[in-house]
């Protein structure tokens, strides 16, 4: 009899475990299915109410650290980290989602069903903040929000509380149907009113990304083109002169190409060739006459050396006008970071004169997984950020789409051309206009129109404040728990 009670318990425990990983696994990571994240903390949960608290805390810990397995390849054989890096990052992920469970399950045992409500949410919004801030290099980019990049209605929340907003509510979900179901015998009426705070948080934050959607973008349509080649396997031409003249030449004429279809803005990729002194003035010289005789803005993505450093640096061609540039701001450790010196400034620049009276600005890549510099241009009230980027074919959804979540949060479209990635353009609301993968052709273009009209978020005017929410509920519910430890 007690091994057939241990034996159902034990299975119980796996089918819990298991159900959790396989939903974080495909529900989370370089290709989300988006409805998966929705309940794939639930089955944990549900176990950890029942259960003794190590078994819950266990089965919790194992279940996300299986499903972190997801980015095993990209990190360890993609982006060549090692296997410490996956194993701090994801194992330490891991001990919050088990903590922010036992959290939960301490506090409903003892009564306290709304701080239980709160708690993880609170608890794994916090940490994800705290990392974007202080913990590691890469800002934004493992927020569970990014798994729901596709769920249009949802991702309008973006644009009041940001990544901390849509991941309080993606981990409030089952948390409140996990309460629920477990309360629903011994306190039908309590059980009702969680659930119902559940629901109508959800709906709250549907119906107002529906009436978001609904709501169209300010100001002229633009039509913006983007050239993207993958050829020598997407990497940049690491020989000066000669070589890289040849290539931009070849960039060149396609831009103007699409120029003569219309384009009003060109936008190439991140870090095409070098640059060195010697040689911008023959680079510029090209891009500027096309600019000067279309009257179309060209971005062009080079590693520039010189006698000011080394930059991965964006230069800007407007018809007659100086040369603009763009030094990256974010580098990508540690392939960026031992070779280039980051940027600290935006650079701004006015729309072609079809798209008179409008600011657009300049980022590059890996800019974009961090709230700034995206934020600052948003609050200068940017239309349309123009980004040359480069991936690593592998995370070219996950990648070239969280700087969608950006345009969201900060009230402006994006044209965002990358190697081995994809030439997507998108509106301020999030909707991807149009797309193409860059080994689509030997050079693979694209020509959409966009709204370039800037829109006010709260996001903007508050910054991080749901961030900060998080944490203040967190030690509360922190707080609560040690209270009635001591009494």
């Amino acid at each position: 009899m007690g091994f057939g009670s241990k034996a159902k318990s034990a299975a119980i425990a796996l089918a819990a475990f298991a159900a959790t990983a396989a939903l974080v696994y495909w529900g989370n990571g370089l290709t989300p299915r988006w409805p998966l994240m929705w309940v794939a903390p639930l089955p944990v949960l549900v176990f950890a109410l029942r259960r003794p608290a190590w078994q819950g805390a266990v089965a919790a810990a194992a279940a996300w650290m299986a499903g972190g397995l997801n980015m095993w390849n990209y990190l360890v054989r993609v982006l060549h980290a090692p296997a410490a890096v996956w194993f701090v990052g994801f194992g330490t992920a891991a001990a919050v989602f088990a903590a922010g469970v036992l959290l939960m399950r301490a506090l409903e045992r003892r009564g306290r069903v709304w701080s239980a409500w709160l708690v993880l949410p609170a608890a794994w919004i916090a940490f994800e903040f705290a990392r974007n801030l202080w913990l590691w290099p890469h800002g934004s980019a493992a927020c569970i929000a990014y798994s729901q990049l596709n769920f249009l209605p949802f991702l309008q929340l973006a644009s009041v509380a940001g990544p901390w907003g849509m991941g309080f509510v993606l981990m409030l979900f089952p948390t409140g149907i996990a309460l629920a179901a477990h309360r629903r015998r011994s306190a039908p009426r309590q059980a009702a009113r969680v659930l119902g705070a559940t629901l109508g948080t959800v709906a709250a934050a549907l119906i107002f990304g529906a009436v978001r959607l609904a709501i169209p973008q300010p100001g002229p349509e633009v039509t913006v083109g983007l050239i993207a080649s993958d050829a020598n396997g997407g990497a940049m031409v690491n020989d000066p002169g000669a070589p890289a003249r040849r290539l931009f030449a070849s960039y060149a004429a396609r831009a103007e190409q699409l120029i003569v279809q219309g384009a009003q803005a060109v936008v190439m990729p991140e870090n095409m060739g070098v640059a060195l002194d010697s040689d911008v003035a023959r680079m510029d010289a090209i891009f500027q006459s096309i600019a000067d005789r279309t009257g179309a803005t060209m971005v062009v993505g080079v590693a520039r050396i010189g006698a000011a450093g080394r930059h991965n640096q964006a230069r800007i061609y407007t018809p007659h006008e100086a040369v603009r540039s763009y030094d990256k701001e974010h580098l990508l450790p540690p392939f960026e970071t031992s070779r280039f010196t980051p940027g600290v400034r935006m650079t701004f620049f006015a729309a072609p004169e079809k798209a008179p009276n409008q600011k657009w600005g300049v980022a590059i890549c890996k800019d974009m997984d961090f709230t700034n510099p995206a934020r600052r241009y948003g609050r200068a009230g940017v239309g349309l950020i123009l980004v040359p980027a480069w991936d690593f074919r592998v995370d070219r959804f996950w990648h070239g789409h969280i700087a969608v979540m950006r345009a969201v949060e900060d009230g402006y479209s994006l044209a965002r051309s990358a190697r081995n990635g994809y030439l997507t353009v998108a509106d301020n609301r999030g909707r991807v206009l149009a797309e193409a993968r860059s080994d689509s052709a030997p050079f693979a273009t694209l020509l959409a129109r966009v709204p370039a009209g800037h829109s006010a978020t709260l996001f903007l005017t508050l910054g991080d404040w749901f961030g900060w929410v998080a944490m203040a509920l967190a030690a509360m519910a922190l707080a609560r728990f040690a209270m009635r430890q001591q009494d």
